[in-house]
């Protein structure tokens, strides 16, 4: 955050103006207001905004350090999010006059939302001493330091004879001198817009809530791509203030902009949100912030500028304090989850096609087809490899393109217990045919066949389910590396058992043919194929 325009003596500064005819008196204060502190490499930390106004001030000569020696702070009233103000104190030596021609031992230094300033008796010094402050004017050059996306805060002062024994706000913010105004570009990260469009295009509806003026919000809000130019979905702190709760619930899912909002008000919008069967996702950094994230279904607090409260009260803490590490979150959340569905398809379907293999085969008039030590092999190696591969299985390509899903949706949904159900016949299918075929023909080996197909016919499944909507060659077959290498060892192995003299005895197999290989790879592939043209269907109705 930079400070890019002062309005002072009734001029606006900007760009390589500023600090070239505004008083003194601004600066001076700027520096000494501030809870801007430098760390152990010279750098100034502490909020943005008052770091904006401690780098602007010493850039001009006005030194923070120095000056505190001078005009040493002696008591403050901190800024609170509801008067949206601060005030310090300092001590005024008699050899240093902190306003020309004004008496007085201390001084108040206010700085604060400008129309909450305005709202109190006030006067604005100018180059001719103190002038009635022209209200007019100064909510003009608000409005227009707004309406070009600048945070703006107004400095003002008040002199003292005595230090004030009642130290309340009521007492202390009145009877103020406007020094000036101040502007301050809160930039828009590089990532944050292209964080907000992912956002929308996965039906996530991200809504701004802000203690700036309206006008600013509403520009960064466009800036971002939250609103469109003209929008009308934007609501003020004191409009929400008015409204009962089943009036705002009637327009809340149609805001997006919410301005000058106390942090209480947050659990308000929450509230109406979820009344209306959102799911709510919430960040903050404040004390005042913790009910809402406490109340939110996911409340996420600032890890670099969040207060303990807000940290304890919420339900993640964002490290890094970047509104798009949470859409990148979302994203890995997606593909983590789509591979749990991955790996429970793959395995139930497994599963299911042995039991169908094994519990249909009596009722066909066939012996059985598997011994122990093929189901455990099957167990084992052709579901576990592959399996585990699938965890690494990267997001697909338009991860981000689907509506979220409901919290309470079944893991099963989407046609994921169909699936099962029916690729699992077709694999039982598949080796009972292939049984049947072998006996019809005299083959000896046809338990050999019916294990090899029974293996292969998962590898094919696995291979087609790395993606639940596109085509495992649009995905590219080597987009992930270690499924791959599962899959090569796995059909090694089983190859092993075939064909490796001393484990056939352990396994109970003998060498197939040429002729009985090929065809025991083919009717393998029939599961792929079948994965894909479902895929195909779906790709087609889409």
């Amino acid at each position: 955050m930079t400070v890019e325009e002062i309005y002072a003596d009734g001029t606006l500064h900007t760009g390589d103006e500023l600090g070239t005819g505004e008083r003194i008196e601004l600066f001076t204060a700027l520096a000494l207001s501030n809870d801007a502190a430098l760390d152990a490499l010279g750098r100034p930390i502490g909020d943005p905004t008052e770091v904006a106004l401690y780098d602007i001030a010493k850039l001009k000569g006005f030194d923070k350090k120095d000056l505190e020696k001078v005009f040493p702070r002696v008591a403050e009233i901190p800024f609170d999010s509801e008067r949206k103000c601060m005030t310090t104190f300092h001590d005024i030596p008699s050899d240093a006059p902190f306003l020309t021609g004004g008496k007085g031992r201390f001084v108040s230094l206010t700085k604060g939302a400008i129309d909450v300033l305005l709202d109190k008796p006030i006067q604005v010094l100018t180059s001719n001493g103190l002038q009635p402050a022209d209200r007019d004017e100064l909510e003009k050059v608000n409005e227009r330091m707004s309406a070009d996306g600048l945070r703006v805060l107004g400095m003002a002062m008040r002199i003292w004879e005595d230090l004030p024994t009642d130290l309340s706000p009521e007492q202390v913010e009145k009877e103020l001198i406007i020094l000036g105004l101040v502007g301050m570009m809160d930039p828009v990260r590089d990532e944050a817009k292209e964080a907000v469009r992912l956002c929308r295009s996965a039906g996530i509806k991200p809504v701004m809530i802000t203690g700036d003026h309206p006008l600013t919000a509403t520009t960064i809000a466009v800036r971002l791509g939250i609103i469109q130019e003209g929008s009308h979905a934007v609501l003020t702190g004191r409009e929400l203030e008015e409204l009962s709760l089943e009036e705002f619930e009637e327009r809340v899912e149609a805001i997006r902009v919410y301005a000058r909002v106390a942090p209480e008000q947050k659990l308000k919008i929450i509230k109406a949100l979820q009344d209306k069967g959102q799911f709510v996702a919430m960040t903050g950094d404040g004390v005042n912030d913790a009910p809402a994230l406490k109340r939110a279904d996911i409340g996420i607090a600032m890890g670099i500028t969040g207060t303990d409260v807000s940290k304890e009260a919420a339900h993640m803490i964002l490290l890094d304090d970047n509104f798009a590490t949470i859409v990148k979150a979302v994203k890995e959340g997606r593909r983590i989850f789509d591979n749990i569905r991955k790996f429970i398809k793959y395995t139930m379907t497994s599963n299911s096609g042995e039991i169908w293999t094994i519990f249909l085969a009596p009722f066909l008039g066939l012996p059985i087809p598997l011994l122990p030590i093929h189901i455990l092999w099957i167990n084992l190696v052709t579901d576990g490899l592959p399996g585990l591969a699938l965890a690494v299985e990267p997001a697909e390509k338009r991860i981000m393109e689907r509506p979220p899903r409901h919290p309470q949706e079944s893991i099963f949904a989407g046609g994921l217990g169909v699936h099962i159900i029916w690729v699992g016949l077709l694999m039982g299918g598949v080796a009972l045919a292939t049984q049947a075929w072998s006996l019809h023909t005299g083959s000896a080996h046809w338990q050999t066949m019916v294990f090899t197909v029974l293996c292969l016919s998962q590898m094919g499944h696995v291979l087609a389910i790395r993606s639940e909507r596109e085509s495992l060659f649009s995905q590219g077959i080597f987009s992930n590396k270690p499924l791959v290498g599962a899959f090569l060892l796995t059909f090694g192995l089983q190859m092993a058992t075939i064909y490796v003299p001393f484990l056939q005895p352990i396994f109970k197999t003998e060498a197939l043919t040429l002729g009985e290989l090929t065809l025991t790879l083919a009717l393998s592939s029939l599961v792929f194929v079948a994965v894909e043209i479902e895929k195909w269907l779906k790709r087609r109705r889409g």
